[in-house]
């Protein structure tokens, strides 16, 4: 019986241990595709979740006049740091910036579709630019892994829904690359 109760104490006592764990970024290793790893000698400066919306619009297809199609706009996003405190944004350029002011902004230099097919692809990009002397002041390059959702409408738009946005949740780890010191 007092096996049992022991037992039971460490149970209740482990559990929200190991579901903060399970939900936490990065709790687990990422296997990132050769395609995205980020040239030597940087080193991982910041990793942050993004939650938001990435949002495209309803658009003439560029191969056929008479057709349309979804088109990716830009992402609007709140970036949090492992203990879940907001740090700072994402939006289009692409553009991340920091509540410290900093802020980096993004080439694409590659992708790769990931393992959830119904997911916008994992990314490796470079710093196109940098300001400010805070987090993002020094990033040389960012990967966009394990995200979920933000793919475009799979239904597809008409004429009638010309010009219309379509706002689509997504969520994604952002890790941010600096020289080696």
């Amino acid at each position: 019986m007092a096996r049992k109760m022991l037992g039971l104490a460490v149970a209740t006592w482990c559990a929200p241990l190991l579901v903060a764990c399970a939900g936490a970024p990065g709790a687990t290793p990422i296997m990132v595709p050769d395609n995205l790893n980020v040239a030597p000698p940087q080193t991982l400066s910041l990793e942050v979740q993004a939650s938001g919306v990435q949002i495209y619009q309803c658009a003439v297809a560029k191969t056929d006049a008479s057709q349309f199609e979804w088109r990716f706009v830009a992402p609007q996003a709140d970036l949090f740091d492992r203990d879940g405190k907001k740090i700072g944004h994402h939006y289009a350029g692409p553009t991340w910036e920091s509540t410290d002011g900093s802020k980096v902004v993004g080439a694409l230099q590659a992708q790769n579709p990931g393992p959830d097919a119904s997911a916008i692809p994992w990314l490796l990009l470079s710093a196109k630019s940098t300001s400010g002397a805070g987090v993002f002041g020094l990033t040389q390059s960012i990967q966009r892994l394990q995200t979920v959702g933000g793919k475009a409408p799979a239904d597809g738009c008409d004429q009638a829904q010309l010009g219309k946005e379509a706002r689509i949740p997504y969520q994604a780890i952002y890790r941010f690359y600096s020289a080696r010191s």
